[in-house]
């Protein structure tokens, strides 16, 4: 039986080595190569992230490495130059598979394959012979009628010395393998019609080149964008809610150019919902669509997965994202005696200058987050231990699964933004607007990283009695004026020691210990905190070390004290009470300001009002070649479907004159031996050679 050849197109010319190529690229190794090529780069695509932000992949591979993999396009794989190769050969190659083998299979189809032999059928494994009392003729019709019965196309072939009874079944299983190729050349070429090669050809003859620079989208020169009549493209629109677009941004490896819209969208109103952990559920769009020449109007709502088609265009749903939302802060001077607040106000993608030395880039914002506030290793973990977006890392995936966990709270809205200096360098704060309970204490959460890669450490500042960050505040500007240091040592000596001849004395030790650690604690010594405090403790004997630690701290901790009560009688606040809840205010106080030294900020910002403006996020895609690939598809599953279910079965009788009737050999062949190919001839045999 015939079967596809997997040696290539043998072209005949006087030149060999064409012929060698030719036969190279129409073999069908050549196509398993390209196809395992093709298989190594998806995979790739798939486990590396495309087209994400280039600092992304600096931090993750570090500069050498991310110029390696950047010229050879690893950062968009599917629209690389080497991949759309490996495409476009793929095709030819599985095209020139086709035309070689297709034909032979057609023809095999048709084929009864009447030119056997006696002598052959007699060398088949699947044979029997009977006899007859009929003549041959009358047994060949009988033959063949029950042949028919069973399902076989049959013909009667009359022979020199016999007649000739041959007959298929499933012949159709060739098309498998036509459709199954055709369905790979169908399906690459959509890929081709959908991939960005129309917008490479733009570049290279229509003079189209990425813009790298920033401003108003409508005042990007025409060599950064493209028509409406550019038939295939995948872009992203953000609208805020009330505003409109016209274009989409496509995003290029050293740029992006702007795509022009046959149409206008209106973003009328954008809805969201969410889990109860904070995972969003449904968020959808009410649009509004104008034709920007005939003015046809079209008002639709856009949800995920189900996407509004007009003239051409498909509008996904893709993300969500803050349109600008107007925030209202204080600000808390976080360096120096200075405890002046001031008032600060921006709107999220825009900037605020701070002084002369900073400026305020407003990064986003959240009106609610969902976070895990149950217990932690470290009571403090502001510095090391697991962020918030760590903790809640783990609930991420099945919005139902923490459906029982009760450290699952919405912890209020959040605002973020980058401090930025005259160098240019920038870190990424992220600030809570309202306190937050945890491990049983009320503290407001100040979030900081210097790397996009990496996650925020928190800095917890205990709420005061008003729910405020007022008296941490006053304490913290208290530790560094050296004045209120000297009266707030002088207090706690007074306090701690008798009022006696040796309590004088004492009281003079007392007041130089309690200054010096209030000075080396806020940082007199360049390093401050409980860093200083060690590198101080360092310096004594190691056999005293444990017992000078506990006599400091507890200095420190009396002298800290006074420190505040002294802070607030110089602003004509009475002292507080000593209790239970005010000690334990100042010890996370106290953990507050040593943790402070490592926040890098010279002002903390908090929220205090808010205006939320949300925004939606559409992905417009152009893709003629959809259609083409639901074709291919089609193919593919015939094909599978003819190969797999389709069992090609051959069949001859041959029948000669005999003594007294008719003897007949039977012979029957199939391309795969199965169970049921055994269970049918088992049947033929015994059918074939009954009495009429």
């Amino acid at each position: 039986m015939s079967s596809p050849s997997t040696t290539g197109i043998q072209l005949k010319t006087r030149r060999p080595v064409v012929g060698e190529i030719v036969e190279l690229i129409s073999s069908m190794r050549f196509a398993i190569a390209l196809l395992a090529m093709i298989a190594i780069a998806a995979v790739i695509g798939t486990v590396m992230k495309q087209g994400e932000a280039t600092n992304n992949y600096i931090n993750q591979f570090g500069p050498f490495w991310f110029e390696v993999f950047r010229k050879i396009g690893l950062y968009t794989v599917y629209s690389a130059w080497w991949f759309l190769l490996l495409m476009g050969a793929l095709v030819i190659s599985t095209t020139l598979c086709i035309v070689r083998n297709a034909p032979k299979m057609l023809n095999d189809m048709r084929s009864w394959r009447e030119n056997v032999r006696e002598n052959s059928l007699l060398n088949f494994h699947h044979k029997m012979q009977w006899r007859a009392p009929m003549t041959r003729s009358a047994l060949a019709q009988q033959s063949a009628a029950r042949l028919a019965d069973a399902g076989y196309k049959v013909k009667l072939v009359e022979k020199d010395n016999g007649t000739l009874v041959a007959a298929k079944q499933g012949a159709a299983n060739k098309f498998g393998y036509i459709f199954a190729h055709s369905a790979i050349v169908v399906i690459c070429l959509g890929g081709l019609l959908d991939s960005d090669v129309p917008i490479r050809l733009q570049e290279w003859f229509l003079g189209k080149t990425p813009f790298t620079g920033s401003g108003l989208i409508s005042q990007i020169p025409p060599q950064h964008r493209l028509g409406t009549s550019n038939p295939t493209f995948r872009g992203n629109t953000f609208i805020p809610e009330g505003q409109t677009s016209n274009t989409a941004t496509l995003t290029r490896p050293d740029g992006v150019l702007i795509q022009e819209l046959p149409f206008t969208i209106n973003l009328k109103k954008f809805t969201i919902d969410f889990y109860s952990t904070g995972m969003p559920k449904l968020f959808a769009s009410d649009v509004e669509v104008r034709d920007n020449q005939t003015g046809e109007t079209v008002k639709a709502t856009i949800e995920v997965n189900k996407p509004l088609i007009f003239k051409g265009v498909a509008i996904y749903q893709s993300s969500f994202d803050d349109g600008g939302s107007k925030l209202k802060l204080t600000g808390f001077p976080m360096a120096g005696p200075d405890s002046k607040r001031f008032d600060i106000a921006g709107e999220v993608g825009g900037t605020t200058p701070l002084g002369d030395a900073y400026t305020v880039e407003w990064s986003g914002f959240r009106p609610f987050n969902v976070e895990n506030v149950g217990p932690t290793d470290d009571p403090r973990a502001v510095k090391k231990g697991k962020s918030l977006q760590e903790e809640l890392g783990e609930h991420m995936g099945s919005a139902g699964k923490n459906a029982n966990n009760k450290n699952l709270k919405n912890v209020g809205p959040s605002v973020s933004y980058k401090l930025r200096d005259k160098t240019g360098q920038a870190r990424e704060y992220q600030n809570y607007m309202q306190p937050v309970t945890v491990d049983g204490a009320t503290v407001f959460l100040a979030g900081m990283r210097a790397n996009p890669s990496d996650n925020f450490s928190y800095l917890r500042i205990p709420a005061d009695d008003g729910h405020s960050v007022t008296e941490w505040m006053r304490l913290r500007a208290a530790l560094q004026d050296p004045q209120l240091r000297a009266a707030a040592a002088k207090r706690y000596a007074e306090r701690a020691t008798p009022k006696s001849a040796a309590g004088d004395a004492l009281r003079a030790q007392l007041l130089a210990s309690a200054e010096k650690s209030l000075g080396i604690f806020a940082g007199d010594q360049k390093a401050g905190g409980f860093m200083a405090m060690s590198q101080f403790l360092e310096k004594i004997p190691e056999a005293e070390q444990k017992k000078a630690a506990d006599v400091v701290l507890k200095i420190l901790n009396g002298s800290l004290w006074d420190l505040w009560q002294a802070a607030r009688a110089k602003d004509g606040l009475e002292p507080v009470t000593e209790d239970e809840t005010h000690a334990r205010f100042l010890q996370l106080a106290t953990n507050a300001l040593s943790d402070a030294f490592f926040y890098g900020a010279p002002v903390y910002l908090q929220l205090d009002d808010f205006t939320h403006v949300q925004a939606s996020v559409f992905q417009v895609t152009r893709s003629p070649g959809k259609n083409v690939v639901y074709l291919g598809c089609l193919f593919l599953v015939l094909g599978v479907f003819a190969m797999f279910y389709i069992r090609e079965r051959r069949l001859w009788i041959w029948i000669k004159d005999d003594a007294g009737g008719a003897e007949a050999l039977m012979a029957m062949s199939t391309q795969r031996k199965t169970l049921d190919f055994e269970r049918e001839f088992e049947t033929l045999k015994q059918k074939l050679p009954q009495a009429a």
